[in-house]
């Protein structure tokens, strides 16, 4: 079994920083892309970035400057840093990765994460 777990979610004011962790724990052999997309209120889901597991990522546009993701293979783990937020960053972020289990070598399955709030708020 394979679960992805993420934390540091929480109230900030605006114009403040939060550091999104996301642990794949389990039965992980390998894990190639790792991403985090994020949903608002009576909103879609939304993509704010992934990456690769050298490292490359990509970004939504409206991410690119104040969010960055990184991640440490050694320990399963993408990061979503977040400055410069904004009340419209309020959501539920979620951590996605694909993920090829030890029960399976054969196929890479995706994977989310149960979401963690974001507050942006004065």
């Amino acid at each position: 079994q394979v679960r992805l777990v993420e934390s540091g979610g929480g109230l900030v004011q605006p114009g403040g920083s939060l550091r999104l962790s996301c642990v794949a724990s389990g039965s992980v052999f390998s894990i190639s892309a790792m991403g985090w997309y994020r949903q608002a209120p009576g909103l879609q889901r939304e993509l704010v970035g992934h990456i690769t597991s050298d490292g490359s990522t990509d970004y939504a546009d409206s991410m690119k400057g104040r969010f960055t993701i990184s991640r440490d293979n050694t320990k399963n783990t993408v990061y979503l840093q977040m400055n410069s937020l904004k009340p419209e960053d309020t959501a539920a972020y979620y951590c996605n990765a694909f993920i090829v289990s030890t029960e399976d070598h054969r196929y890479e399955n995706e994977y989310w994460g149960q979401g963690t709030q974001v507050t942006v708020s004065t």
